[in-house]
């Protein structure tokens, strides 16, 4: 039991949250078919063992220098709950399943998923240590959750949904590189411990990335809620509004934005805010 949990930790199906971004194009697109439900279902489950091979091999490249941090150092493979070996074979697995199953779906969804695990590789041993660019690669990779749930359905791509998508997980992004940064700050974290890539950046160059992409985000869904013909859907732009607002409060009132998933599920506020926006926008656009 107690190597299952260190397993389920490794694997952080927490995380699996941020591959609700596979029901975008149904959701947005209104396809409520059973076909196209079942689908994105499949499209989820794939992505979450995507996801959680990335996790994977991130820790096994990073663990000499978890060991040192001190927060990380508690990670299955850091404290040695788990050995490298089997951490090897379990990124392997988690690839198969996930390249296996999106081949059953299409060979779009096959190509999303597969250029997503090809992406996290450049980006564990390369991309991640250029600035600005690690944040943009992170972004990315929630475009190819999105067109999976979309072309690798056979939905055609909404132009405001992927701007949307983009403008909010840039800004996920450079919160989080802010949250660490500070972090690293504060306990006077060794360099060789950190993220390389935040001896590039500084609070307040990522403040302003913060604002313009928060407003940017706003102003996207304003945009797509207006262009596309969907004024009665107004309303729910007071959610979405108050939703980054509340984000952007904890990021910087509560220290948030290490850990996307955990901030969404652990705040009240944002859960609530998240129920109010999906039930109404379903109800509105039904």
């Amino acid at each position: 039991m107690h190597k299952l949990k260190l397993i389920l930790k490794l694997m952080r199906p927490y995380q699996w949250v941020k591959n609700s971004f596979c029901f975008a194009g149904v959701a947005f697109g209104k396809y409520y078919s059973i076909f196209y439900l079942s689908n994105a279902a499949m499209v989820f489950i794939a992505f979450c063992f995507a996801s959680s091979g990335v996790y994977v091999l991130n820790d096994i490249v990073d663990a000499p220098a978890d060991r040192l941090h001190p927060k990380k150092k508690n990670r299955p493979l850091a404290s040695g709950g788990l050995s490298l070996k089997f951490a090897k074979a379990l990124y392997v697995f988690c690839v198969i399943v996930a390249l296996s199953i999106s081949f059953k779906i299409s060979i779009w969804a096959f190509y999303f998923i597969f250029s997503y695990i090809i992406l996290n590789i450049l980006y564990t041993f390369k991309l991640k240590h250029i600035v600005i660019l690690d944040v943009f690669i992170i972004s990315l990779g929630f475009l190819f959750r999105l067109f999976s749930g979309t072309t690798g359905l056979g939905i055609v791509n909404s132009d405001w949904l992927v701007l949307c998508a983009t403008m909010i997980t840039l800004l996920l992004g450079f919160a989080k590189r802010r949250s660490e940064l500070l972090l690293c700050e504060n306990m006077q974290i060794d360099p060789y411990v950190r993220r390389r890539v935040l001896e590039d950046y500084e609070p307040k160059m990522l403040d302003i990335f913060i604002s313009v992409t928060a407003a940017c985000s706003l102003l996207s869904y304003f945009l797509f809620i207006i262009f596309t013909n969907k004024v009665n859907l107004l309303t729910t732009a007071f959610f979405v509004t108050y939703g980054i607002f509340r984000y952007i409060f904890k990021l910087y009132k509560h220290g948030g934005g290490q850990d996307t998933a955990n901030d969404l599920l652990d705040d009240p506020h944002l859960i609530i805010t998240g129920i109010i926006w999906v039930v109404l926008y379903i109800f509105l656009n039904w």
